[in-house]
């Protein structure tokens, strides 16, 4: 496939992955991307998951027609993108490999590499001159490993940004982007908001016409429109005006409350979304908890707890640096009810974070009083 005249894509479609990172459902497989760029000098753009060496190599070798590859640019060491440097060094030992200190660092960690391996390490604004492409490196540390960079190449206007801007899916799939792409940035990005709002300066200096990620299809059309969902997200304003109902239960009564909660939300014209925590993809909930600008949590108390599927539901809130949202609390119990009281607790570290008034108290089974207090509380959120 051509990206340019000059640039071809070489990557490979995955459609035996079922968990990406043994924790992601991927129903529609993934895409490991890799580049080779054609000049004077030639330049490979990372390799791909080492299940797939032998077909990336073969579309390596499609497109040299021949000639051999001077460069092998590693812009992230994850094994996705980076398991096949052996085989590609075992083909083409005489290739300098491009990556950063840290890179390098990892490579070893990674392989035995051969001592004699022609290695280059570059810097933030390091350039590669390839005859006509003239490459600059885009440090992109902790986006969202510490050995990130990401390259621009001035001939075609085309930034090749690691894992950022991927998304989920393979590349013979049709679906669209943003779904998949925010699900991927929340979960595998999200934390490092900050370090991405530090690339998307030094991005809005250069001339993109054309983003190549390491996941997804190749960007090329209302860039602006992708670049401003990335500044949504990393800087973690609310997308979307509208409620996420995120709830746990055991016997089924605070599932009662959480949907009758839901229905009177959107009887006031609010959006709503439901989660059932036990069954639902936590990555899609944790999305959408991202996505929209009000969050409600009802769940039981459980062992003088909470209920463990609300408990991972909101570390990974938390460990992903949660904030600007209005949160709603719904709690049960039998004999102690305690489940709003160490939610809100689970938030203490969390930044911009406001709850709203009414906090409802189920005792065992929902009643008429309960469905008030529901009502006055989806008055509140809507």
């Amino acid at each position: 496939m051509k990206v340019t005249d000059d640039i071809l894509y070489v990557g490979v479609n995955d459609h035996e992955v079922d968990l990406f990172e043994g924790q992601y459902r991927v129903p529609n497989g993934m895409a490991y991307n890799s580049y080779v760029i054609m000049d004077e000098h030639i330049a490979v753009m990372d390799t791909v998951d080492g299940s797939f060496g032998q077909q990336w190599m073969e579309n390596l070798e499609e497109a040299l027609a021949g000639r051999r590859p001077e460069y092998l640019i590693i812009q992230h060491m994850e094994p996705d993108h980076s398991a096949n440097i052996p085989l590609f060094l075992e083909k083409y030992p005489e290739a300098q490999v491009v990556a950063t200190a840290q890179a390098f660092k990892m490579m070893h960690q990674f392989f035995a590499l051969e001592p004699r391996m022609k290695q280059m390490p570059v810097a933030d604004g390091g350039e590669l001159d390839l005859g006509a492409h003239k490459l600059t490196f885009v440090c992109a540390p902790m986006v969202h490993w510490p050995e990130v960079m990401m390259t621009y190449d001035a001939r075609d206007k085309v930034l090749f940004s690691a894992d950022g801007f991927g998304k989920f899916g393979a590349l013979d799939v049709e679906e669209d982007w943003a779904d998949e792409a925010r699900r991927y940035y929340i979960g595998i990005v999200g934390k490092y908001g900050m370090q991405v709002q530090n690339v998307l300066k030094k991005a809005s200096a250069l001339d993109i016409q054309k983003i190549c990620s390491l996941h997804g299809p190749v960007l090329e059309e209302n860039l602006e429109y992708y670049i401003g969902l990335y500044d949504t997200w990393s800087s973690y304003r609310a997308e979307t005006d509208g409620v996420v109902v995120a709830y746990a239960s055991v016997y089924g009564h605070t599932e009662k409350a959480a949907l009758y909660l839901a229905d009177v939300l959107r009887e006031k014209g609010a959006e709503v979304v439901v989660y059932n925590l036990a069954r639902d993809d936590m990555a899609a909930a944790l999305a959408d908890a991202f996505r929209y600008s009000k969050l409600v949590l009802a769940c039981n108390t459980y062992n003088m707890s909470i209920n463990p599927f609300m408990h991972d539901f909101i570390m990974r809130l938390v460990e992903h640096n949660y904030q600007k949202r209005t949160v709603a609390l719904v709690e049960n119990g039998s004999w102690a009810p305690a489940a709003a009281k160490l939610m809100r607790a689970k938030f203490e570290g969390s930044k911009e974070i406001s709850f709203a008034e009414n906090t409802v108290t189920l005792l065992s089974a929902m009643k008429p009083e309960n469905e008030a207090q529901l009502r006055a509380l989806a008055e509140e959120l809507a």
